[in-house]
Formats: structure tokens, sequence, C-alpha cells
């Protein structure tokens, strides 16, 4: 089924606004990073399924009102972005608030998720795009969906100027927790400074791990692609994944112990990319890896994911797949031995240009990226957790996004949020070109029996 014929099965949409529930005060400015500036073009896009016992007599007004609270804590997400006189993008802390918006869906949750086309984000989660008037453009809109099976659906777009997916993922999670009666922490979480870094003198004018585009001119934040590009995710289970490594890793015991399962299917996806290719590439790949900051709690940022490029000097499409989880393990183990290393070419050259040049970083390469430490299924409502729940990005490159992500707690989500929950396997969300997307998914299906 196309995404057509699913965003016609969502109706009677309306909008609203919720704003902090204080005033936040006067004047009061967030200034962005130099990666936040290089995230501008991209949007995180979030979506959690509950049954009908966890939103059973929750009525729209009840779910706004735990946001006027979230929104105390997280004052910068109500903002709305202004330049300087210099040019260079910030966010004017001004409560003006998210964006709100109810839906109808004719349709089951079962129904929905049993559809063969997963590609479900376009109607369960509002179309968001900062600009033109970057003044009226709210950061955050938020999309409850009720099907006619008594469940919801809530739908998360989240500008990625504001903060990575772990920012994302804590902000919808507190207001569960207000929501669910929970104990906050005290007003507000402290807007972190800035901190002006002092870089070497970068020796080349472009980085490898991002693209610069046109100039957008009018403010639009939105790159525009030159192919067709589609969605679609998958899951894999814990039995999978050990069929994976321990077929991948025959050779090698040791490796077969210490080996992620992100090393593993993003060595899998790139090589069966490379042959869909006909061995034209890519050679190159970006990963992005999560540090061992905690976001749960902390205030919205783009430093919990950590970027850099693994180049291979040989065909992807011909080796051995071995060769190619070595190549992506060994650069993990770079990343994280180096913390922040991975990002400094990125930000050496948004600096350069005063936070004012249009850059996209996913799919400037194809493009990993390690989501299995984000708490999605940490969101609860009155006791309940998400049946399913899966990220995307929207305004990835041509050359696409991977996304790894925890999947379901015993392939059903329901109780993932308790502590000592263990996931079922991971779910994969791609964002690709429409014509390499349905022979890597062939390929798949046939070596490892992933639908």
């Amino acid at each position: 089924m196309g995404s057509e014929n699913m965003g016609s099965l969502v109706s009677n949409f309306k909008l609203s606004s919720v704003v902090p529930a204080t005033v936040t005060g006067e004047n009061k400015v967030h200034e962005l990073t130099h990666m936040d500036l290089a995230m501008k073009l991209h949007y995180i896009q979030g979506v959690y399924f509950f049954r009908r016992e966890a939103v059973e007599g929750l009525s729209i007004l009840d779910l706004k009102e735990p946001m006027f609270q979230c929104l105390d804590h997280y004052f910068t997400v109500s903002g709305r972005v202004r330049r300087s006189e210099t040019g260079r993008p910030f966010i004017k802390c001004n409560d003006s608030g998210v964006r709100i918006v109810e839906a109808d869906c004719d349709t089951s949750i079962e129904e929905f998720l049993a559809m063969k086309y997963h590609c479900f984000h376009g109607s369960l989660v509002y179309n968001q795009v900062l600009g033109p008037d970057l003044a009226f453009s709210p950061l955050v809109i938020i999309q409850f969906t009720r099907f006619k099976c008594g469940g919801m659906s809530l739908g998360l777009s989240w500008a990625h100027v504001l903060g990575d997916a772990f920012s994302a993922s804590a902000f919808i999670n507190m207001w569960g927790q207000i929501l669910s009666g929970h104990e906050m922490p005290p007003k507000s979480l402290q807007t972190p400074n800035p901190v002006k870094m002092k870089f070497p003198p970068p020796s080349c004018e472009k980085s490898v791990s991002m693209k610069r585009v046109d100039p957008l001119g009018d403010d639009h934040w939105l790159t525009v692609n030159d192919c067709n590009m589609e969605t679609d995710y998958f899951p894999v289970t814990a039995k999978q994944l050990e069929h994976m490594v321990t077929n991948i890793c025959a050779d090698d015991k040791l490796a077969a112990q210490s080996t992620s399962h992100f090393a593993v299917l993003s060595a899998v996806i790139w090589k069966y990319i490379s042959e869909t290719r006909e061995d034209l590439g890519p050679r190159i790949v970006t990963v992005c890896t999560s540090t061992s900051h905690n976001g749960e709690n902390g205030y919205p940022t783009n430093g919990m994911v950590l970027m850099s490029m693994v180049e291979a000097d040989f065909s992807v499409a011909k080796a051995d797949v071995s060769a190619v989880v070595e190549l992506i393990s060994q650069k993990i183990v770079e990343i994280n031995n180096n913390n922040n290393i991975g990002s400094v070419d990125e930000e050496i050259l948004v600096e350069k240009g005063n936070g004012e040049g249009d850059f996209i970083t996913y799919g400037a390469n194809l493009t990993f990226v390690n989501l299995e430490e984000t708490n999605i299924y940490g969101l609860e409502l009155k006791g309940h957790w998400p049946v399913f729940a899966n990220y995307t990005i929207n305004g990835v490159g041509d050359e696409g996004v991977v996304l790894v992500l925890p999947g379901p707690t015993n392939g059903q989500g329901e109780g993932g949020g308790h502590v000592g929950a263990v996931a079922d396997g991971v779910t994969v969300t791609m964002v690709l070109p429409k014509n390499q997307l349905g022979l890597l998914k062939s390929k798949l299906e046939r070596d490892w029996n992933i639908v």
C-alpha cells in the first residue's frame, strides 16, 4: 500500500498550540552551536503506538496539560529561530509554544502495523519544515492520532537544530512522566553555554562527512533531493542477530563475542547497497555512534552523537562481509577512544561560514546511525508503554541513512519502559533511493529471512 493510500486513512486534522506554564523571561536567547547549525536542514520524526487501555479516558486537554509543565523545563523548545545582525541563527526563547495536532485514523493499530508498506511516518507525524518565515515556525510538532480500536499514536516532529534523537526522546519521555504523575526534577534544566572551540586550521575546505548545498535563500530549511527517496523499516529479532553474528564471524569466536550488532547490520547493508550499485560504491560511508552521556535528564544537545568517516580501500561489493564488519568495528573503537574528535571537521566548516552556510549531514555519504541506546520505549502513559515505537529522519541527502533502534520488548513493546526490560532485537529504519531500497530488501530476505 502506498503512502498516499495510508495518508487517506488519517483525517479530521485540528491544530492548536501549547506554551510554557510560566513566562521564561525577557530577552532570553539560546545560542546555537556549530553542530546545531550543521543539522538545521534535518528533522527527527518519531511515532509511538499505544493500546486502548493506555489512553482510555484521556481527553485532548488531559494530553495537553502536562505539556505546560514540560515546556517549563524545556523552554527553548517553545522558542523561534531568529538571525543576529551578522546573519547567524539563534533561538529566541519567547514562549511561542509547540504545535499540537489532533487526527483520526479509520483503521485499528494492528491493521495499520500489519500493512505491507511500512512508511507510516508521513501520515502519523505532521510534516515540519522551518521557514520561510522562521519567526512563526514551531520547532516541535506533536500529533495525537486516535484509531478506531480505541488506541492512539503519538507522532513527534523535532527540528534537529534543537538536539539529537536522544534529546527528542528525553523530551517526550518527560512529558509522559508528568502525565503519569511522577516527580519531576527541579525547574529548570540548565541551558549549556556554547563553548567557543579553538580548532586547528583545517587542511581543506571540504568535510567528507558533510555536504554543502546551494544556498536556500528564502530561509526554507529543507534540502531538495535529486532522486526519489523512500522510508521503510524492518525488525531484526535477537535470534536473527545472533544467527548473523555467528555466521559472519564463524572463523573468529572471539570477534563474534565482541562485535556489535550495529557493526554487523551496517556492514551487511553497506555490502548489499554496493552490490545493487554494481560495485560503483560507496567506498566511503559515515558512522554515527552515541557518547556515554545520559540525555534523559539533560538539556537538548547535538553533542551525544559522534560521526566519523569509514573508507574502504577494497571493493565492498566483492569483499567478504566479515572484512567490512572489521573495518566498521575499528572505526567505532577509534571514535569512542577519541570522544568528540570525529565532529571537529564539521564544526570548523560551519564556523568558517558564521553559521550561514547550508549543509546536509545525513545522506551526504551513506550514513549509519546507532540509536540502540535511545530510550524510545520509555514513554509511559498511566503505567503503559508503547506496543511499537520507531524513529526516522527527514531531510536526508541522496546517499541515504540507516538507523538502528531498539526493538520492542519480547516483540510486543508493552512494559518496555521498566528498568531491566530487554529489547527483543532491533528495528532498522532506512531512508534510501527508491530503486535501491527494493533490491536491498530482497537480498535481506533471501540471505537472512529478514522482512
